[in-house]
């Protein structure tokens, strides 16, 4: 009998506006062996946000408790004001009942993840165009003029960051920037890596 260790951390980054939250939201919808990695922060939540449901929002003395504790995966302050970290805990426990687990983070905190030995996939998701990216911040209405800037300027730093990634997805419709992230979640599942003795386990015991 063939097996396969078939779990793994899906990271999906992004520029902020880039679309990342709303493709995973649909993959979680649409693929029913993957999990949501509840991020911890200490920002306040945004228009209909809830805690437990979006993020874990906390106090920064909690989350330094949980950083001292060695719970966080991955954490990085953010645009220099809040603080953002992924619970290892939960993962290993999810990757342990070969449940995938996908998650939004940014590219600091994948880097981090890329340097322990949780499997995982690191796919990076961008709009069409900066253009795009810009008239897509000002529609959410959640940011003022300085914010907008201020993200603009980070996502060009981010992009530096492409090719640290295994995959790049052009977010400009959103069915197919999601029917192209399940796609390669089902081709990483099928890697050849990822079977164990594949040639011992199809031949067995020859009769």
């Amino acid at each position: 009998m063939i097996e396969k260790s078939d779990s793994f951390l899906i990271i999906l980054s992004a520029p902020s506006g880039g679309g990342k939250s709303t493709i995973l939201k649909e993959i979680l919808q649409r693929m029913d062996n993957v999990d949501y990695s509840i991020s911890y922060t200490t920002r306040a939540p945004r228009g209909e946000e809830q805690n437990g449901v979006h993020y874990h929002f906390v106090n920064e003395q909690e989350f330094d408790q949980r950083r001292a504790a060695g719970d966080f995966l991955e954490y990085a302050k953010v645009f220099g004001k809040s603080w953002y970290g992924t619970s290892i805990s939960y993962i290993k426990s999810r990757l342990a009942l070969s449940r995938h687990v996908i998650m939004d983070i940014d590219v600091q905190g994948a880097s981090q993840i890329a340097a322990t030995d949780i499997p995982y996939v690191k796919i990076f998701v961008i709009p069409p165009s900066m253009d795009v990216l810009k008239e897509r911040l000002v529609k959410r209405g959640t940011d003022s003029i300085e914010d907008i800037q201020r993200r603009l300027q980070t996502a060009k730093k981010e992009l530096a960051c492409i090719p640290d990634y295994d995959y790049l997805v052009i977010n400009d419709l959103l069915e197919d920037a999601v029917q192209n992230v399940m796609s390669i979640i089902r081709a990483e599942e099928n890697r050849v890596t990822r079977f164990k003795q594949p040639m011992q386990g199809f031949l067995g015991e020859e009769k």
